[in-house]
């Protein structure tokens, strides 16, 4: 039958349909091949035009019914019939067309789709830096971000913090990157070919960021030591043995709060890193201080974390507090990535092995070729984590 106002109408799925049932018909024109109506269990009638372009049946939306009357919909569906009839490709137009002028923030999103095994600290970081460098990009059309706008950018950036413009600017870069590739014309070239970021290395306009070398010396850790081990206020003890497996492991700062007790095995003594920065797993042994640390833990805590916390993650995230306390009662000013790097530092120190100590700090070795033949198991890593853990003892007077 031809689709006409009253066809439309009257057309719906015969009743009765399961509440969670999803089902949809189909009551195509006979006036028109090609041409129908979609009718779903919830009632929504969308116009479609279905037909073969370049050896593939497309089916093409139209619009939705009352939005779009039949006879609009017809003119519409003709209208895309002609097109196709001398050679163009509706659905690779409107794709086109709609790539053309997408935003920073779509392509954000869509670079998200895109990288699902992305960590969610690393999209939380790449929220960040979008919504504090590019809040007023987020709705600009790609194509009208150029290079001079970028490194006006970064220059503005740059005056309140060098690093930040830096990371920013590579979160930007990566975004351009992808969509280099992933948007392209009906011939296959890509319509953002240029990468206006490259307008910073081109210039070398790249701020020179030293990188952070803060450690807590030998002399100054005693007297951290106290300070962390005087958190024992409200709670605070999760932030003192947070502080101490730090210090301890050398595991950066999110490895070791999202620890779950399920990587804890007492009976081996170690303990296991699934989620890690280079995506290898990291084992470490347990040193007797380390085992005596997480078995009062799990006797004070009733969590899948190690270290709970009350927001969405369900891990411990709000440390800020008693980490001041810390550098207050020490005099010791320090990051969570100090903490790391006084590990790397003493045992770089005691002369463990290059091998031994990267396994420690779960680097990867992928350029050297005598690594690939050395299998570290953990228990060839307890004498070095071992030697680590008594200097610091030492260190702090016990």
């Amino acid at each position: 039958m031809k689709l006409t106002k009253t066809v439309v109408d009257r057309c719906s799925i015969p009743s009765p349909v399961p509440p969670a049932t999803k089902c949809q018909v189909f009551l195509r024109d006979d006036a028109m091949r090609g041409f129908a109506l979609r009718v779903t269990s919830g009632g929504v009638k969308t116009f479609i035009l279905e037909k073969r372009i370049k050896g593939k049946v497309k089916r093409i939306t139209l619009g939705r019914y009352p939005d779009l009357t039949a006879e609009q919909a017809r003119r519409q569906a003709q209208k895309m019939l002609g097109e196709i009839a001398t050679g163009l490709d509706p659905v690779a137009k409107a794709k086109r067309e709609r790539d053309e002028s997408i935003t920073l923030g779509e392509v954000f999103e869509d670079y998200l789709e895109a990288r699902r095994n992305l960590k969610e600290s690393t999209i939380h970081d790449y929220r960040r830096h979008l919504k504090d460098a590019f809040a007023d990009w987020r709705d600009k059309p790609l194509k009208r971000i150029n290079k001079e706008m970028v490194a006006t950018r970064h220059a503005q950036l740059g005056e309140k913090s060098p690093a930040r413009a830096n990371n920013a600017m590579r979160v930007l870069r990566a975004l351009f990157n992808f969509a280099e590739g992933e948007y392209e014309t009906e011939a296959g070239e890509s319509l953002f070919p240029d990468n206006p970021v490259r307008r910073l290395s081109n210039a070398r306009s790249w701020y020179k960021v030293p990188r952070r070398t803060s450690v807590i010396k030998a002399h100054e850790l005693k007297s951290w030591y106290e300070a962390v081990l005087s958190l024992t206020d409200d709670g605070q003890e999760l932030v003192r043995d947070y502080l101490l497996l730090i210090l301890f492991t050398g595991l950066r700062r999110t490895e070791a709060a999202s620890l779950p007790w399920s990587q804890i095995d007492f009976n081996e003594r170690s303990l296991t890193v699934v989620d890690t920065k280079n995506g290898e797993t990291h084992v470490l042994p347990l040193t007797d201080f380390l085992f005596d640390l997480l078995k009062q833990r799990k006797a004070a805590v009733d969590s899948p974390f190690v270290f709970p916390g009350t927001g969405k993650t369900g891990y411990l995230n709000n440390h800020n507090k008693p980490m001041a306390k810390v550098a207050k009662r020490s005099g010791v000013a320090f990051t969570l990535h100090d903490l790391r790097r006084t590990f790397i530092t003493i045992a770089e120190g005691l002369d463990i092995s290059a091998y031994a100590l990267k396994r420690l700090l779960n680097h990867k070795m992928t350029n050297d070729v005598t690594s690939g033949y050395i299998i570290t198991d953990v228990e060839r890593l307890r004498e070095p984590m071992q030697r680590v853990t008594d200097f610091i003892m030492e260190a702090v007077g016990q």
